[in-house]
């Protein structure tokens, strides 16, 4: 096999017809792939539409492929990447922790856990939190515990969930049955029982689906995945009123809306309310695997030893890099900065829209923010990558932008200008 794979830069022809004497079928067409591309589309499953381009390497808000070519990255991971791509602030946490410890049991206690618990906790309305790898974790979690606290204190008639239509809460069964999106949920039925959806921004169809058995209404204060779509200003006050007259609880589903996302640590802060239960990822760990879910103490006694847990959740390695983004986050400006760009952001798209029709809406708050087209965004996303810039279209006709925090003005006006022209070539 050594002189074979020494062959192959050498004279491809010999090495293929010698393949197919000492391996036909499959594997002349294993050593014959040559590029990442088409290893990827070999061997991997089929679950993603990818962009036609290998990157490499990422600094700041910048991002480079295989063949070199630079592109500004408003994706961020779709809003992960709060702090940057290859953050000098969270390598060096990273570095640091992996030479002392990389993982042990939550059988035992480590430092940088409990640390990043403390600053979650007083940093928001909670009193616990439990630390899982993903937003899908964290919403499964928050799912068990609104059944089996609800179930405790009102007994087994206490399990029903209202979620939102156009939602999105994970692909895990549990959250799968949460999501309020038919075209998600395709081919995967029977799901979980007693999740009821209604219109988001309505509060009349919410207080209508609300019987003896709803235990909990869980929603997302923007949605994201739904068409970045931000409620009336009262709207989340009233969920929680209504929460309150009917002893439900209210999660929130802040997996891609916190941590700083919205010019506040956290979304609900905006709106004047306090939830129950609040999940978190994505920002959390600027790239690492990890996932929180936060509660108040009298729901977080539901969850006793053997309750609920994780191998992989709240590793030192993986929680150590999330104490580092949440600290800077909280001391560097990086919030401020997400309210004061997005808000120069949106007024640039909206000068945008005073000058093309086909632009219909401008959406978001912060630096989550959505342009509703009156066509199919893809060739729009595809032009944008051709001319050095990485955006994403949900739902069809809502191009979504999800940029680091960390965004200057100077990047904003490139991809301004960059739609500008793209705009211009158009025709209605």
């Amino acid at each position: 096999m050594l002189s074979l794979c020494c062959l192959i830069s050498r004279n491809t022809t010999a090495i293929a017809t010698f393949a197919r004497e000492v391996a036909p079928g499959r594997a002349l067409d294993i050593i014959m792939i040559s590029n990442t591309i088409d290893r990827a589309d070999t061997f991997m499953f089929n679950t993603y539409k990818r962009s036609p381009i290998t990157l490499v390497r990422g600094d700041g808000c910048r991002v480079w492929d295989e063949k070199g070519n630079e592109y500004i990255d408003f994706v961020g991971g779709i809003a992960v990447c709060a702090l940057g791509h290859s953050s000098p602030i969270v390598s060096k946490a990273l570095y640091e922790q992996s030479t002392t410890l990389v993982h042990v049991s939550n059988l035992f206690y480590t430092q940088p856990q409990a640390e990043l618990a403390q600053i979650l906790v007083e940093n928001s309305f909670a009193d616990r939190v439990f630390f899982c790898n993903s937003g899908a974790e964290a919403n499964e979690a928050a799912i068990k515990l609104a059944r089996r606290y609800s179930k405790e204190k009102f007994g087994p008639e206490r399990y029903a969930i209202i979620t939102m239509e156009n939602s999105f809460h994970g692909r895990t069964m549990a959250t799968l049955s949460a999501t309020g999106q038919e075209k998600i949920r395709i081919g995967f039925d029977p799901f979980l029982e007693d999740f009821r959806y209604v219109p988001f921004n309505d509060l009349d169809n919410l207080t209508a689906a609300i019987d003896k058995s709803v235990c909990a209404v869980m929603v997302e204060p923007i949605q994201g995945e739904g068409g970045v779509v931000v409620p009336d200003g009262e709207y989340l006050k009233g969920v929680k009123e209504i929460c309150k007259k009917h002893d439900l609880l209210l999660m929130l589903d802040e997996v891609q809306v916190g941590m700083g996302r919205t010019g506040s640590l956290f979304s609900y802060q905006h709106f004047g309310i306090i939830p129950d239960i609040m999940t978190l990822a994505k920002a959390l760990g600027n790239g690492l695997p990890i996932g929180a879910m936060l509660a108040t103490e009298e729901l977080a006694n539901a969850f006793g030893p053997g309750s609920h847990a994780t191998t992989f959740g709240g590793t030192p390695l993986i929680t150590a890099g999330a104490l580092a983004v949440v600290k800077s986050l909280l001391n560097d400006g990086w919030i401020e900065n997400a309210r004061t760009m997005g808000d120069y952001f949106k007024n640039q798209l909206t000068y945008l829209q005073q000058k093309y029709s086909i632009i219909k809406e401008i959406k978001g708050l912060g630096l989550i923010l959505g342009v509703l087209l009156d066509r199919d965004g893809t060739d729009i996303v595809n032009a944008c990558m051709e001319k050095g810039f990485l955006i994403n279209c949900v739902q069809g006709k809502v191009l979504r932008f999800v940029p680091p925090l960390i965004i200057t003005k100077d990047e904003i006006d490139l991809l301004i200008n960059c739609l500008d022209e793209i705009f211009k070539e158009i025709k209605i």
